[in-house]
């Protein structure tokens, strides 16, 4: 395994697990946690954006490219990403269990979107 692979499985992974723990202990109202959440939240998303920095400095690549397709690709992201959620907390916190799992699949359908935009079609 590459150092450049292992440095972003360790990052990725951490951030991802303390943004994941945030976003459920902001979002599930019985834990009684929202303001540590969203703290916690915050440190896992800052982990991650450095995660994605520290690779592209390990790629030898510049660290933030801005061009059109770049700023069209994360906005898809970031729409998905939050589609999805909406979704997920119509589910788990609202009990509107059917209009959640359709606004999830959208949100999902969103995300895979990404994969044609970003390696395009052969």
């Amino acid at each position: 395994m590459k150092k450049k692979d292992f440095v972003s499985m360790i990052l990725g992974t951490v951030g991802g697990i303390l943004f994941a723990l945030g976003m459920c202990m902001a979002l599930i109202p019985q834990w009684g946690a929202m303001t540590p959440g969203i703290v916690i939240g915050v440190v896992g998303a800052v982990i991650l954006l450095v995660m994605l920095l520290v690779r592209r400095k390990m790629d030898g690549k510049p660290a933030i490219v801005f061009n059109g397709k770049a700023i069209g690709t994360t906005l898809l992201g970031v729409a998905g990403a939050i589609i999805l959620g909406v979704g997920m907390c119509m589910v788990m916190v609202w009990n509107m269990l059917v209009p959640g799992i359709i606004v999830g699949i959208v949100g999902i359908v969103l995300l895979l979107c990404l994969i044609p935009v970003i390696k395009g079609l052969k």
